[in-house]
């Protein structure tokens, strides 16, 4: 393992673990602080997908000499928002549990590819789209109300994104973070003070409440995002770069990654797309699996100062969050409209989407799941071709 790691590989798996702990991170704590959890229950949600699913990444990358690193669904996190409205959260930790183990048993059973390809991607993505959309609305209000933060990391994201040249040596992302952070400090935005002293993690474990609104409002679209959304595009990155994953081992590790990471507050585990676009960019195919060790190695050691980085965050002002949130989701929700109106299943999505925007629950089970349902229902009805020429 040591021969085969280099410079290359050190740069690509620091560059993969950077952006997970960046716009990610963000997109945890718009989420979590929307839906009234504290500091500490934060810190340690982003203790658990950092440091349980590094050590998963570590141990996948080294067993299978490939580059298998894990992190947690960005969708199911977003869709826990809307759920935080009129759940607590031991409700929907009870809900991290039952994804887990419904991954679990559908990877031991190897019927994890059946279960993938009987759901017709376009009304998911259309689901997918209207949970996502507040966020790409949220970047426009921050541009409105605090462009002196927000308008310095949206034209510096743009810039970067145009210039390719400079991209590579500085993504995007990094660079609306580091000119944001700047743009705070200059402005006198950022209270030291209140930052504290270092603070190891403290994980705090939950006791699970079981609740059947909870479980059908986002069990299902919990395990589908991890499934169909987020593995999908891992195994897809991961063949795209010649190698071959194991499907129903990974499937098994996110269940049992996710109902470890419920013991502390955090959302499922997944096979991640983007990380491991990162980590596979460049170098020699045999030795890829080294970018996916030092990105794990890197993600426990974030996991263990989460409380510190935590404060540090959530101290920033609020446009810092909101933009890099928005502007992380901003490639994600443009592929999740190219996926739902491309072709088959487009008015399903369409109602998928509409409904989920809408965001108007019924017997306590939040919109996310009644635009599945609905979706799925007038696809059924009025699109009964597509059905005919899909894979199914």
């Amino acid at each position: 393992m040591l021969a085969d790691f280099g410079p290359t590989y050190a740069a690509n798996g620091f560059i993969g673990f950077v952006f997970a702990a960046t716009a990610p991170v963000a997109i945890i704590l718009a989420v979590g602080t929307s839906g009234g959890l504290s500091e500490s229950e934060l810190a340690s949600w982003i203790f658990g997908v950092f440091f349980i699913n590094g050590l998963i990444s570590i141990l996948f990358c080294w067993l299978y000499r490939q580059p298998l690193a894990f992190f947690w669904t960005i969708p199911g996190t977003v869709l826990v928002g809307p759920a935080l409205a009129h759940l607590n959260f031991a409700e929907v930790i009870g809900t991290f549990y039952a994804t887990g183990l419904l991954m679990l048993v559908l990877g031991a059973t190897g019927w994890v590819r059946r279960a993938m390809q009987s759901v017709p991607m376009p009304i998911v993505m259309g689901m997918v789209a209207g949970v996502f959309l507040r966020f790409g609305l949220d970047l426009v209000r921050s541009l409105h109300a605090d462009i002196g933060i927000a308008g310095p990391m949206a034209i510096t994201f743009l810039l970067l994104t145009a210039l390719p040249a400079l991209g590579r040596h500085l993504p995007p992302l990094i660079g609306a973070l580091l000119v944001g952070a700047i743009a705070a400090v200059m402005l006198g935005r950022v209270d030291a003070t209140a930052l504290g002293a270092f603070q190891l993690a403290r994980p705090v474990v939950h006791a699970p409440v079981w609740s059947w609104a909870a479980m059908f409002e986002l069990v299902v679209p919990l395990a589908i995002t991890v499934l169909v959304v987020q593995n999908g595009q891992g195994f897809a990155v991961v063949k795209a770069a010649g190698h071959e994953p194991p499907i129903d081992a990974v499937t098994v590790a996110c269940g049992v990654g996710s109902m470890l990471g419920a013991l502390v507050g955090s959302v499922s585990t997944c096979l991640t797309g983007p990380t491991n676009a990162i980590i596979t960019a460049s170098g020699e195919r045999s030795r890829h699996y080294t970018a996916g060790i030092f990105t794990g190695v890197l993600a426990v050691a974030f996991g263990l100062i989460a409380p510190t980085l935590t404060r540090l965050m959530l101290n920033a002002p609020k446009a810092f969050i909101m933009v890099l949130a928005g502007l992380a989701m901003l490639r994600i929700l443009q592929a999740a409209f190219m996926a739902s109106f491309k072709d088959r299943f487009t008015l399903g999505a369409l109602v998928s989407f509409l409904v989920t925007v809408a965001d108007q629950g019924l017997l306590n089970i939040g919109a996310a799941f009644w635009g599945l349902v609905a979706g799925f229902a007038v696809s059924g009805c009025l699109e009964r071709r597509d059905f005919a020429r899909s894979p199914l």
